[in-house]
């Protein structure tokens, strides 16, 4: 039977009336308030029944609402009902505004575990409250066990700096800036900073741990498992490293008491300050100091994400190649497309996994940015229309994402198509050869790839690009290609993705992602300043059936030309013949 969310929903109506408060906020988080959380933090999607990556439900006693971005305003009309939970675009119409609008003064409830202090600050107009445990956790009875993975050494030869040598550099940050202590909620902090990975999570290579970094350098961190750190990590760890069970953090901040603690406020849940202010502990607002450092990639980690592209564009080249020679014949569905795809993947040395599910949309489907394949929605791939899969791997040695728009054939694609896909890849191809000075941040490139859209009156309502973790999360901050983005200046070392798009509700999606990597440029006549520029990590083809030469540039044509040589040269000795041949077609030089 399908889940009653009707049912849920008075149950939890039921248990906030019991326990004195006038709403609740349902965010789609968990304890390390990452994107990706395990099913056990799937309460949103319990509540609510939508399953996207970001969202937030505020419920009150005979209203409520769900609020999510622009990525998933088709999929949260299918999958919520509309008689439950008013639907809401969260940046335009955000629940702190809705709150204030038909809850002000009003008592609204929130597990303190579940929202960083930044968060809650935005919540002016109602008195918030906090409830521990949360009250959802008291209805759900089927709900699933935390996990229980093994934690397990990332080696040397793909992390490139031990962790004694991170550990030293993050403490020495703390003491510089007078801080016994700072607490690492991020569980991706944690995996970096002690070179473990784990596999907590479907598509991230982590485990669910907590840290607190102390300012001589030693760690303490907690599991909800300390059973799952067998010997042999125990002893990689190395005895400055303590670990411990989740139940000890409360007593372990109790020992910070009279000391200067540092608090990501973005990333660490507000019950940690609160818990240390009652302590008699002084909480210092700063950056978790590993975010930067983990986003800024080593030259071990840098060669590695180069080896993970080149060993994935195989497997990319061979499906696009399968792609070309079947869908015309039709027979395809979106999910077959994705199965073949991670079938080649799994071919791949070194392959662990998709570093997210793969997003496969035919025709209209393509036009729901974040959209998800199921066996209700799967549907042919029909001839002569888009389809869009953008997908990636997870290597010890990188991580991959990567989107490419198709035309299914074997007609001509129409010229408005072919104009909208032309802008498209002309907003990417000018941030993939844009140069800058050291000093500029992801806000401020965001315009550069919509700037053939916004003269064509388009847009996308997505950001650019993100930051892409070493065998961690598809998506890293602190950088962001996005107007509402912080202003983090761009790094060398830092892994970004180009990605803008165009959709047509209703017909089709057009997205073209590479990954890049920010580096050093070489030094112009009169220059003054450093710049930066950008290495092309991804190879792989664009639809040559979607580009209209006549509308690019000659210097667009001369690098899509020199990219897809690359391409060819790099990939092409490593496919059957026939794939092979059919790259060497689809690579051809546009300007012959």
């Amino acid at each position: 039977m399908p889940p009653d969310h009707s049912a849920r929903l008075t149950a939890l109506r039921s248990i906030l009336a019991a326990a004195g408060v006038d709403g609740f906020l349902v965010p789609r988080s968990d304890e390390h308030l990452g994107e990706y959380v395990p099913p056990s933090g799937e309460r949103l999607a319990w509540l609510t029944g939508f399953t996207g990556s970001a969202g937030m439900a505020a419920i009150l006693a005979d209203q409520a609402a769900i609020f999510t971005d622009g990525r998933y305003t088709t999929q949260v009309q299918a999958e919520t009902d509309g008689g439950l939970f008013e639907r809401r675009h969260v940046t335009e119409d955000p629940p702190e505004g809705w709150l204030r609008a038909q809850a002000q003064g009003r008592r609204i409830g929130y597990d303190p575990w579940l929202h960083s202090e930044v968060a809650l600050k935005r919540f002016t107009g109602v008195q918030l409250v906090p409830l521990s445990p949360n009250p959802i956790d008291a209805i759900w009875r089927d709900r699933p066990a935390p996990p229980v993975a093994a934690v397990v050494p990332h080696p040397l030869e793909h992390a490139g700096a031990t962790a004694e040598a991170k550990r030293e550099a993050a403490a020495a940050e703390l003491r510089r800036s007078g801080e016994a202590a700072a607490v690492l909620a991020d569980a991706h902090s944690v995996a970096w900073l002690l070179n473990i990975r784990g596999a907590d999570l479907a598509h991230t290579p982590m485990a669910l741990a907590t840290a607190l970094l102390r300012a001589d350098g030693s760690v303490r961190m907690f599991l909800n498992a300390p059973e799952r750190v067998s010997a042999e990590t125990r002893a990689w760890l190395g005895n400055r490293v303590a670990v411990e069970p989740r139940s000890q953090i409360p007593a372990a901040l109790q020992e910070l008491s009279r000391q200067t603690v540092r608090i990501d406020p973005d990333l660490t849940p507000a019950w940690f300050a609160a818990t240390l202010r009652a302590a008699g502990a002084t909480v210092t607002a700063g950056e978790d100091p590993c975010r930067l450092p983990r986003a800024t990639k080593n030259p071990t980690e840098q060669q590695g994400a180069r080896n993970a592209h080149a060993r994935d564009a195989v497997a990319v080249a061979r499906f696009l190649a399968w792609f070309a020679a079947e869908a015309p014949m039709g027979g395809l569905t979106e999910m077959s497309a994705a199965e073949r795809l991670l079938a080649f993947r799994r071919e791949v040395p070194g392959f662990t996994g998709e570093s997210f599910p793969a997003i496969s949309g035919a025709g209209e489907n393509g036009a729901i940015v974040h959209y998800r394949v199921t066996e209700a929605t799967d549907r042919p791939i029909a001839a002569d229309e888009c389809y869009l899969i953008d997908s990636g791997g997870q290597f010890p040695d990188g991580t991959t994402d990567i989107t490419r728009t198709l035309w299914s054939g074997p007609g001509p694609a129409p010229a408005g198509l072919r104009a909208r896909y032309t802008a498209v890849l002309r907003g990417h191809v000018a941030l993939g050869t844009l140069r800058f000075p050291e000093g500029v941040a992801g806000p401020h490139l965001d315009a550069v790839a919509r700037r053939p859209l916004w003269e064509a009156g388009l847009d996308y309502d997505h950001g650019t690009g993100h930051g892409v973790g070493s065998f961690l999360s598809v998506h890293e901050g602190p950088v962001a290609l996005s107007r509402a983005a912080k202003v983090v200046p761009i790094r060398a070392g830092m892994i970004l993705s180009d990605e803008p798009g165009y959709y047509l509700p209703g017909q089709y999606g057009i997205r073209i992602e590479n990954l890049l990597l920010a580096r050093p440029a070489e030094p112009q006549p009169d220059q003054v300043r450093p710049f930066l520029e950008f290495e092309t990590l991804t190879l792989a083809p664009y639809a040559r059936a979607l580009i209209e030469p006549a509308l690019l540039t000659p210097a667009e044509l001369r690098w899509i030309d020199a990219y897809q040589a690359r391409v060819l040269e790099e990939v092409g000795p490593h496919l059957d013949e026939a794939a092979r041949a059919w790259l060497a077609a689809e690579c051809a030089p546009l300007e012959a």
